[in-house]
């Protein structure tokens, strides 16, 4: 990135919210800006650039969920978007993530894990955005392949649209395959900072990649669940693949 400081937009309909997040981030050397409503942040959004989206849920006539719809199909595409609602369910989360979130952040929520999050967040953006390091540029298993250089995954030779924390996630399984990754640790790896106990963002991603990479997702034949740890990625089918591996 051309820009010393990073930017960061913050859309909330609550101006002390904005303002509170604003403070801290400004603090930490971002160069933050605010929007109040879902087309004023499309706008700004567009014509910013910004590397981070800190998008609230519930934004009133135009929600977040279809800010970020808009903004997927934009410029906007691979920029970070982390949600922020004061719906904590996980039917909620689960539709926030599947509809190109890469976080989902619950309020109230402390300023030391939000900024945790967004530094995690632009770190990762900043590596892949570095000429991969690794000397193989594709990982190839049975029906799947991945392209580590072009950041594009192959089901039985269908490009298979993935959004970036997705294939992140299968990135940092596939390369080491048949370890056992534990919960936080996966979270570690993928999200560069502590899940704090919170989970459920790690589990909704890996739900929404089963489903785009398995040929039937109830049956996972690359990523197993290891009951009461974690997951593995397995390229061969199993015996465990003719268990239940959801989450």
């Amino acid at each position: 990135m051309s820009r010393t400081n990073a930017a960061i937009l913050v859309v909330d309909d609550e101006t002390e919210i904005t303002d509170l997040i604003s403070l801290f981030l400004a603090k930490e050397g971002f160069a933050v800006h605010s929007a109040h409503e879902g087309e004023a942040a499309i706008s700004i959004a567009e014509a910013l650039a910004p590397d981070l989206i800190l998008l609230d849920v519930n934004l009133g006539q135009l929600d977040g969920i279809e800010v970020c719809r808009r903004l997927r199909a934009g410029p906007c595409a691979d920029v970070p978007i982390l949600f922020l609602s004061c719906k904590s369910e996980d039917a909620d989360i689960v539709h926030g993530l599947s509809e190109g979130g890469d976080d989902y952040i619950t309020k109230p929520f402390s300023p030391s894990q939000l900024v945790a999050r967004v530094h995690a967040h632009i770190r990762r953006r900043r590596m892949r955005e570095r000429p991969p390091e690794e000397p193989s540029s594709s990982l190839a298993f049975p029906g799947l392949e991945i392209d580590l250089k072009r950041f594009e995954v192959r089901r039985e030779q269908e490009i298979v649209p993935l959004s970036v924390k997705e294939f992140e996630l299968l990135s940092v399984l596939a390369r080491q395959p048949n370890r056992v990754y534990g919960l936080d640790e996966l979270y570690r790896l993928v999200w560069h900072t502590d899940s704090m106990g919170d989970t459920r963002t790690l589990m909704v991603h890996i739900s929404n990649l089963r489903k785009k990479i398995e040929p039937d997702p109830s049956r996972p034949c690359y990523i197993h669940t290891v009951r009461g740890f974690g997951y593995r990625f397995s390229p061969e089918p199993t015996l465990e693949a003719a268990a239940s591996n959801s989450i």
